[in-house]
This record gives C-alpha cells, sequence and structure tokens, in this order.
C-alpha cells in the first residue's frame, strides 16, 4: 500500500524566487530517479514568514527512496541548492520528519 510522508526544510531568507525558479527547471534525470524511486504526488509548499518549507509525497509499497542519497544525480541536485537552503556538511537539506496528526479523506 502506498505510503503519504511529510516532512519540513527551511529556506534561507530572500531565496525563495531562487528555489522556484531551480525547481521549475529540475533536472530531468533526478525526476526519472525519484519516479523509479515509486515517489509520487510530491509537493512542496513554502510558509514566506518563517522560510519553513513543507513537502509531502506518496512513496510506493517497496520503494526504494532510502537508495537515492547514493545517486550522483541525488548529490548534484543537494550541492546546486546548498547555497539557498539550510543543510548539512553533505550538502543533505536538514529535513525534520513531520508526525500525521490527522487525516481526512
Amino acid at each position: 500500500m502506498a505510503e503519504r510522508i511529510a516532512f519540513r526544510m527551511n529556506l534561507n531568507p530572500g531565496q525563495a524566487e531562487e528555489y522556484r525558479r531551480r525547481h521549475e527547471a529540475i533536472f530531468p534525470e533526478l525526476v526519472v530517479a525519484l519516479k523509479d524511486a515509486g515517489i509520487s504526488d510530491y509537493t512542496i509548499w513554502l510558509d514566506p514568514q518563517s522560510n519553513a518549507l513543507f513537502g509531502t509525497l506518496v512513496r510506493a509499497e517497496g520503494h526504494t527512496m532510502d537508495e537515492l542519497p547514493n545517486l550522483p544525480v541525488m548529490q548534484r541536485w543537494w550541492a546546486h541548492m546548498s547555497d539557498i537552503m539550510q543543510t548539512h556538511e553533505d550538502n543533505v537539506p536538514v529535513q525534520v520528519q513531520l508526525l500525521r496528526m490527522f487525516s481526512l479523506a
């Protein structure tokens, strides 16, 4: 069964339009890698008051999402985004997994 997950990241102040621009030009091979890993319905929102990014995605049963950090295209994307958002030293975005508290289907 597919599973929806949610997470939070933080954008550096003043970088909203650059973040949007870069995602409008997302690497095509990254899109393929995400879909091949079983990811769909991936959406990211911005809270402009706090610069918090809120993301949700659906991952298929048997997904390979945990293998994405090992892919060169994923590492290249993280390096590409590291100057406009909070990341760890290895460019992996700082992410906080969110807990589902309510769902109305």
